[in-house]
């Protein structure tokens, strides 16, 4: 839709030319209009053929052999005229009638049938500010508003426009930014609020840089992998410097939680990137997966246990949604535990090139451990009454992949693997033919890959001990984790999706009114 530039009114009024029949010969008898001879002549002209009005198609024109004219005739007559008063030309005279010029219509007269443009409306359907008539002082309480749209609007708007014609809002200082460094992964995404709780993703990335690798062994950040890591965060800051974010966060996991040398490395980073990245706890970690999962749980389940298998730790949340329901999933966390272990520490004690079923057997065990030390308070979902409606939700590669295995996809989908079900068999099945390929069969895979190949059964050990824990007919997969938690955390807080409804402007107006008085 056209938007309509500053001082510019909408055309609500047509010509006679464009009225109906019915409606422009009552208007002519209201505003005292003579009929001579089947011509309608205004008060004060004369009959003798003067271009001062046109002749009414509401009467019995004739021409001078007397016969009517055909309907065709009259449209095409009425089609001419509009065009010669659009170029601001007198109407072209016919056999039957004078050439005439478009007269205005009188205050009060009913509009024709043209289609009139809606006033106050941008082109993202925004409201405006009311129209005022010319020569009519602005309200006060949008002359701000008003200066602000000018200054909105771009360089190929105000030529084509003459500098008048306000553009659309703008949607750069709407973009959210999260960088998740963990102990395999860096990852930064991008994102623009849309629909309530969703948002739009603008630009991604993702490298393994493998920041943990003989950290279980050394206690400290190996040099090579700190190199790795920082040139990964270079390319992230080159993404956030030329993106106008109006807010992010930048968080680092296990690896720099852990290491000896982590505050060392941060202050590294803050030199040559300038990224500032905070280490977040585990507690924290654990609700922003849940944060990021949120979309995923439907309103049949009643409680989920949520883990994130990660490289050097594993975050696992219960919750239960019996209870006072509400639409941020991480406030309905009713236990949590945080196992210090992950895909990247566990294949390097074990040996992840060569893994036979002995070897992944007893990394299962080694986790079972760590499970047993976890005694989460008895909670309704899971008091067995309703073992139909719990489930597992998986956020990490580690389901992932057995979801791209279970498709048996060429390449890896992220839209055919988020949100997918498996079954208990599934996950059976996709465990055996996992422990049957070797190093090589599993680089091979286009959903593993030559640099998850020494990762993959360890996350797979992680998970099976989770399903012997808490026994589930079904298990979710999310291709989502840290980094949409904390951009749903950020848009939630920041009423980033109140923002984006049709009437902020105007909200924004009255709260600042409200302010100043």
């Amino acid at each position: 839709m056209k938007d309509l530039r500053d001082g510019e009114t909408p055309n609500v009024g047509a010509s006679l030319a464009g009225d109906k029949p019915s409606e422009r010969a009552s208007t002519a008898a209201a505003d005292g209009v003579k009929q001579e001879h089947g011509k309608s002549v205004a008060p004060g002209s004369s009959s003798d053929g003067t271009p001062s009005v046109r002749a009414s198609a509401s009467d019995s024109t004739t021409d001078k052999s007397g016969s009517a004219p055909s309907g065709r005739r009259r449209r095409r007559r009425r089609k001419s005229a509009r065009k010669d008063e659009s170029k601001g030309a007198p109407a072209p005279s016919t056999s039957s009638s004078p050439p005439v010029a478009a007269p205005t219509p009188a205050p009060g007269e009913k509009k024709g049938r043209r289609r009139r443009r809606k006033s106050g409306r941008e082109i993202q359907g925004r409201p405006l500010a009311p129209q005022k008539a010319p020569g009519q002082a602005p309200d006060k309480a949008h002359a701000g508003t008003a200066g602000q749209r000018h200054s909105e609007v771009s360089p190929k708007a105000a030529q084509a426009g003459g500098g008048s014609a306000p553009a659309m809002r703008r949607h750069a200082d709407d973009l959210y930014a999260a960088l998740d460094l963990g102990t395999n992964n860096c990852r930064l995404l991008i994102a623009q609020p849309t629909r309530p709780g969703q948002f739009r993703v603008v630009d991604a990335f993702s490298r393994i840089v493998r920041l943990g690798e003989g950290l279980d062994a050394t206690g400290e950040l190996s040099q090579d992998a700190m190199d790795r890591a920082v040139e990964a965060l270079k390319v992230c800051a080159g993404k956030l410097k030329n993106r106008p974010v109006r807010r992010h966060r930048l968080i680092a996991t296990e690896a720099c939680r852990s290491a000896r040398n982590g505050e060392e490395f941060l202050a590294r980073v803050l030199r040559e990137t300038g990224l500032d990245l905070e280490i977040v706890t585990r507690e924290t970690e654990a609700r922003l997966a849940v944060a990021g999962c949120s979309s995923l749980v439907g309103r049949e389940t009643d409680g989920l246990v949520l883990f994130d298998i990660g490289g050097g730790s594993s975050e696992i949340a219960m919750i239960d949604l019996t209870e006072n329901r509400s639409n941020r999933l991480a406030n309905h966390i009713k236990a949590w535990t945080s196992l210090p272990v992950g895909v990247v520490t566990l294949s390097e004690r074990h040996g992840g090139c060569l893994v036979t079923p002995a070897v992944f057997q007893a990394m299962v065990a080694e986790v079972d451990v760590m499970l047993a030390d976890f005694d989460p308070p008895p909670l309704p979902a899971f008091s067995g009454l309703a073992e139909s409606r719990i489930h597992l939700l998986g956020t990490s590669g580690t389901v992932t992949t057995l979801a791209g295995l279970h498709l048996d996809l060429p390449r890896y989908d992220r839209r055919k693997v988020d949100g997918l079900w498996l079954s208990n068999e599934d996950v059976d099945l996709m465990l055996d033919r996992l422990l049957s390929w070797d190093f090589e069969a599993r680089a091979a895979n286009p959903c593993i890959g030559a640099d998850r190949a020494d990762l993959v059964l360890a996350g797979c050990a992680i998970l099976q001990s989770i399903r012997k824990r808490w026994p589930s007919q079904r298990m979710r997969v999310a291709d989502r984790g840290l980094r949409e938690g904390l951009l749903n955390e950020m848009m939630a807080s920041d009423g980033a999706w109140r923002r984006s409804g049709r009437n902020f402007r105007y909200r924004n107006q009255r709260s600042a009114q409200e302010e100043k008085t």
